[in-house]
């Protein structure tokens, strides 16, 4: 398959507005999102709604597009920046543009689940470890994925799944595999058309997560398994640890 990567910015974030052209490390989020795309796709854009993000993007040589400022998700203008390419390719991997340290073995990860035929989109997900501990698990903001036994997501939720009856809560990081999911999705290029076309569904509009709309409407969610941690950045705060990662990580 031929991939793409599209990594929509936007500019006004309620939590953190500005925070594509932020600096981490001397460099704009953004940028370092690219850099670390580009290493495995070169095929790359950015996907944005405010030129501010288009010029910081040309400006280190990148390739942007501009998208409506009124898409209700990633996915609705990622299927709007694919239009405005002028290339076909066989599938689309959507990296959010607030992952500035996202592995090249996750992007390869997740384009090796479509070695599997029958899988529509992919995405990934981590295993949570027993030190990271009870709040961590049950944290709303980090959504928990159930795979069946080829891989593929049964059910996403901000809820604990699956819940373990009879075994007392201190307990349920020993005593089963947890997964958290890494919000990075690819689709076949037909799939992403019909997704976007689709109306919100019930249990998505319960959860706030997208992806349970794709799976109500008989999608098949391939999933790669990652190791790797990585940190978004959605406030100062993030911002703030991003840059102790960095600096540890240069050590």
């Amino acid at each position: 398959m031929k991939f793409v990567a599209i990594i929509p910015a936007r500019y006004a974030s309620t939590r953190f507005p500005g925070k594509p052209l932020a600096l981490l490390g001397g460099k704009p989020v953004i940028r370092r999102v690219y850099e670390q795309v580009t290493q495995v796709l070169p095929d790359a854009v950015v996907a944005t709604d405010d030129e501010r993000i288009l010029r910081a993007v040309e400006s280190f040589g990148g390739r942007a597009v501009m998208t409506s400022a009124g898409h209700r998700s990633g996915t609705d203008r990622c299927w709007e920046a694919y239009g405005k390419l002028g290339e076909a390719f066989d599938g689309v991997i959507n990296v959010q543009g607030d992952e500035p340290f996202i592995r090249p073995e996750q992007i390869e990860a997740i384009m090796r689940c479509f070695d599997r035929p029958g899988t529509d989109i992919a995405t990934l997900v981590r295993p949570f470890g027993a030190e990271e501990g009870l709040d961590a698990l049950e944290n709303p903001n980090s959504p928990k994925v159930v795979l069946d036994r080829e891989s593929r997501a049964v059910c996403f939720s901000r809820s604990v799944i699956p819940y373990l009856r009879g075994v007392d809560r201190s307990e349920w990081l020993a005593r089963h595999t947890f997964y958290k999911h890494i919000g990075m999705y690819a689709f076949r290029t037909e799939a992403l058309a019909q997704v976007t076309a689709l109306p919100q569904s019930p249990l998505e509009l319960a959860e706030s997560l997208e992806q349970l709309r794709w799976i109500e409407n008989g999608y098949r969610i391939g999933v790669g398994i990652s190791d790797a941690e990585t940190i978004g950045i959605d406030t100062p705060e993030d911002l703030a640890a991003a840059e102790e990662f960095l600096r540890n990580t240069k050590r």
